[in-house]
C-alpha cells in the first residue's frame, strides 16, 4: 500500500509537462494555494464530469486565490485532445511514469467493482502558500466532488 499524505505534511515537489508540452513545477507556485487533483484517465465519463466541474468552478476558485492542476498518467497528446474537447481552462499534467501519483499516495491498490486492482486512486490535495498539505482527500467520487470540496474549504 502506498503511504498516504495528511494535513501538515510537506507537499512532494514535482515538475511535469502539461497538454501543451510546457513544464509546470509545484515549487514555482509557492505563494499560491493549489488544488491538485489526480484522476485515472482523460476522456472517461467520471473524469470528464470531474474536469468539467473544476472548469465550471474555476472563476470562483481563482477569485479565492486557488490554482487548479489535474494530473493523470495520460500522455500529453491525449491530454491536449481532452482539453480541447471539454474546453478546459486549467493545466492538465502528464505523469506517465506515475512517480508523482505514487509520491502523493494516489496510485496503488483500490477496489473497482468489488475487485482489488492497482491503479490511480482519485484524490485531491489542497496545498497552502508554503507548500504544505492543507487538505488531503482520497477515494473521492467524481460526481459532486468539486461542490463538496468548495463546501469543505468554506467557499459556498
Amino acid at each position: 500500500m502506498t503511504e498516504r499524505l495528511s494535513t501538515g505534511d510537506p507537499a512532494p515537489d514535482f515538475t511535469l509537462v502539461d497538454s501543451t508540452g510546457t513544464s509546470v513545477s509545484l515549487h514555482d507556485l509557492r505563494g499560491q494555494r493549489v488544488i491538485l487533483y489526480f484522476y485515472p484517465a482523460a476522456g472517461t465519463p467520471g473524469c470528464t464530469k470531474q474536469a468539467c466541474d473544476f472548469r465550471d468552478s474555476l472563476d470562483h476558485l481563482k477569485s479565492e486565490g486557488f490554482t487548479v492542476l489535474g494530473v493523470s498518467p495520460d500522455k500529453p497528446a491525449k491530454l491536449a485532445k481532452f482539453v480541447a474537447a471539454q474546453a478546459l481552462t486549467f493545466p492538465l499534467l502528464s505523469d506517465e511514469d506515475k512517480s508523482v501519483l505514487t509520491a502523493y499516495g494516489a496510485y496503488g491498490e483500490k477496489k473497482l467493482y468489488g475487485k482489488t486492482v492497482v491503479g490511480v486512486i482519485r484524490s485531491t490535495f489542497v496545498i497552502d502558500r508554503k507548500g504544505t498539505i492543507e487538505l488531503a482527500q482520497y477515494g473521492v467520487k467524481a460526481t459532486g466532488h468539486v461542490a463538496k470540496l468548495r463546501r469543505d474549504l468554506g467557499l459556498d
